[in-house]
């Protein structure tokens, strides 16, 4: 026997996989790259807190797919932000199904609790998911495994089959974290994500720059980086405009982008900052201006930045007091 399992890094679904590898059962984990699981490269924490269990994992970057088919048209909604987490959760499960043909895989397994989380994990919800997965992946019906709820849930072909005893799956549900505090004490994990972590569709400042962008214009594939980094500003005719914060996200906001110009500081140490291309001039000139303030400038001292292919002089703006009218709240 052997299972797949849905890897996010979280506590509940490295204990998953540890209670179905005590019965024998071989799991490779799979974390799905949707494009918001983080806001760096979490590659090598997830296969520290797997070597614990001696789980191999693989990732799999589904994040063109995610942002064609799932992100603007979930079939069971939004959360409470910009988080589809049904469609989500449904899309990961059935990328998981098509894959046990190929890796010899007899089922797919999941951390999900009963309850835990009010938009994806109701009963209801829980069936919502296998459904939208099932209809991908035909003929995969009853092969998701839920071992930390699996007595509360109906019996599963694997539990039906013999494959798994389902005596030895729990019946954890709701909120509280005592049962898998215990188990962590029983099993000697030491690494794992504290509560509250996870997709950062779930946090305030990315969901209201997508809606933003969303009723502003056409959001293409390269808006999943541009929301993540750097201050989100809208200008006075429209244009958005975002300047990065510090070294680290002049990294992450310098690539191509088929909507955005770059403002490139030539002479002082500062961020790089993007304005809309199809922006009006006096909002391109203020682009500029926002971005030298916030780099090492003085007042009233003329400045050269790259922009559009041309080199050109800029004073910074007034203040960064009277610039955080441009912010989006």
């Amino acid at each position: 026997m052997k299972a797949l399992a849905l890897f996010s890094g979280g506590l509940d679904s490295l204990l998953a996989i540890k209670i179905i590898q005590d019965l024998g059962i071989e799991v490779l984990a799979l974390h799905f790259n949707i494009g918001f699981g983080s806001k760096s490269d979490k590659s090598e924490i997830l296969r520290q807190r797997l070597n614990q269990v001696g789980t191999e994992l693989e990732i799999i970057d589904i994040r063109r797919q995610f942002f064609d088919e799932i992100l603007f048209q979930p079939k069971f909604g939004y959360g409470k932000y910009f988080n589809p987490c049904i469609d989500c959760h449904g899309n990961m499960f059935a990328h998981a199904l098509k894959l046990l043909e190929s890796k010899q895989a007899n089922f797919v397994i999941s951390g999900e609790v009963l309850g835990q989380r009010p938009k994806s994990q109701r009963a209801e919800a829980l069936g919502q998911v296998e459904k939208l997965s099932t209809e991908k992946q035909s003929g995969s019906a009853g092969l998701i495994v839920r071992p930390l709820s699996a007595k509360l849930l109906p019996p599963t072909i694997p539990e039906q089959r013999g494959w798994i005893p389902r005596e030895k799956l729990l019946d954890i549900s709701g909120r509280g974290r005592n049962r898998q505090l215990e188990l962590v004490q029983q099993y000697g994990i030491e690494y794992y994500e504290r509560p509250g972590g996870g997709c950062l569709l779930t946090e305030t400042s990315i969901a209201n720059k997508l809606k933003d962008l969303q009723s502003h214009r056409e959001i293409v594939f390269e808006d999943m980086e541009l929301v993540k980094f750097g201050r989100y500003m809208i200008l006075p005719n429209g244009a958005r405009c975002v300047i990065a914060r510090n070294e680290e996200e002049n990294q992450k906001l310098n690539f191509p982008h088929p909507k955005m110009s770059p403002i490139e500081l030539l002479d002082c140490i500062g961020p790089l900052g993007l304005v809309e291309s199809n922006a009006s001039l006096e909002d391109k000139n203020l682009a500029i201006s926002l971005t030298l303030l916030y780099g090492k400038t003085q007042p009233n001292k003329p400045y050269k930045v790259c922009f559009e292919g041309k080199e050109i002089e800029s004073f910074a703006f007034e203040s960064k007091e009277k610039a955080q009218k441009f912010l989006l709240q």
